[in-house]
């Protein structure tokens, strides 16, 4: 599945432009990396676009800190996931910016209601999983579980004094 997004939003307003775009669980994958870019920026419009990706399980201060301690000092973190972000190139993706969300290779491993997908990024070895909740009255999909995408990666080039 891909997700091809023509612009990171920059404040909340778009965000909810492409947010109304699609639900489907890929583009839910592709709203929340631009989210963590928009907390990134401003914590209070993150937050809430976090919130929009979360549906009936808003943020607590605990998952607001957890973000926050996360993307402390790693500001291309949202972006590394995208096609073309290398360490090499700081992970700056290629425009229109494309996310490849891979299915799981054991669904049956996951129960039901809920999916779990991989997103991959030159900055790790193996892909990392994100796991979707879907609201059984609505069929909408929703953020559930996605701490491996916050996992550490390795470091831009410009930021390693090993390189």
């Amino acid at each position: 599945m891909q997700v091809i997004i023509q612009k990171i939003p920059e404040n909340l307003q778009e965000f909810e432009v492409l947010a109304a775009k699609g639900q489907q669980p890929e583009c839910i994958c592709a709203l929340f990396l631009c989210a963590l870019a928009l907390f990134e920026r401003d914590k209070e419009a993150g937050t809430a676009a976090m919130n929009l990706l979360r549906g009936p399980k808003p943020m607590t201060p605990y998952d607001c800190q957890f973000l926050r301690d996360r993307l402390r000092g790693k500001s291309y973190l949202p972006l590394a996931y995208f096609e073309g972000a290398t360490p090499g190139n700081n992970y700056q993706p290629r425009v229109p910016y494309i996310l490849n969300v891979l299915a799981d290779p054991r669904p049956q491993d996951v129960e039901p209601g809920y999916l779990r997908v991989f997103l991959t990024t030159s900055g790790a070895d193996s892909p990392r999983p994100m796991k979707l909740r879907q609201k059984v009255s609505t069929g909408e999909w929703f953020l559930w579980e996605y701490s491996s995408i916050l996992s550490g990666i390795r470091i831009p080039v410009a930021e390693d004094s090993w390189a």
